[in-house]
């Protein structure tokens, strides 16, 4: 469950563009989709952090709703806290502090290099051409863009799509699994937000009573 809810932070951002293929001696360069994921880069990385909620509901091959779960999410430049039920999830770019209220402890963990980028929205999104292929598929009635990132390498997963709103604000994303499953995020509540670097870090000062599990 983790991993599924920090994945929902790789969401955000983009202009809709007319589809545009560009073939290079490397393969197929899909322009849109670059241009797009570029825009969505530089607005995650928002100076200023921001904030959303997030609803995921994961799905049988049938398409049935197995499970559903809402996650609020505050993220600037690689750092982020998440807080889902009785969990919260801290990140300062370097290290992860993952509290679970009900357990009164927290497992410290280092970020290596050899991390999933999906745990890192800044890192995929800066690296999608070396770990994904993008494709621009179209732009709906409404004016919402479609693109798919599928992974270079072997994942459990084949598809990440993205909807994408006209005002440049992701508004869904699905994660479309080998084993027919599926799990999708509503994004909501999309705001700019004043944060500090302590915002990032589990305040142990004022949980003093927390066991702490430091597996660095």
């Amino acid at each position: 469950m983790k991993r599924t809810i920090l994945i929902l932070l790789l969401l955000f951002c983009a202009t809709t563009l007319t589809a545009q293929i560009t073939h290079t001696a490397q393969g197929n360069y899909d322009k849109n989709a670059d241009e797009i994921l570029k825009k969505a880069s530089k607005k995650i990385d928002n100076a200023s952090g921001v904030t959303f909620t997030v609803t995921m509901t994961n799905k049988d091959s049938n398409k049935k709703a197995t499970a559903k779960m809402t996650a609020d999410v505050i993220y600037q430049q690689g750092k982020y806290r998440v807080t889902f039920g009785d969990n919260v999830i801290y990140c300062d770019g370097t290290a992860t502090w993952h509290w679970n209220k009900d357990a009164n402890e927290v497992v410290v963990n280092t970020i290596t290099d050899s991390q999933d980028d999906l745990m890192n929205p800044g890192a995929l999104l800066a690296n999608y051409t070396k770990n994904f292929k993008a494709k621009y598929i179209r732009k709906e009635s409404n004016g919402d863009a479609v693109i798919d990132l599928t992974p270079k390498k072997a994942k459990s997963y084949y598809k990440i799509r993205f909807i994408i709103g006209s005002n440049g604000i992701v508004k869904r994303m699905e994660m479309h699994n080998y084993d027919s499953t599926a799990a999708e995020y509503e994004v909501s509540k999309f705001n700019t937000a004043k944060v500090t670097l302590n915002t990032f870090v589990f305040p142990q000062k004022e949980n003093t009573g927390v066991e702490i599990i430091d597996m660095r």
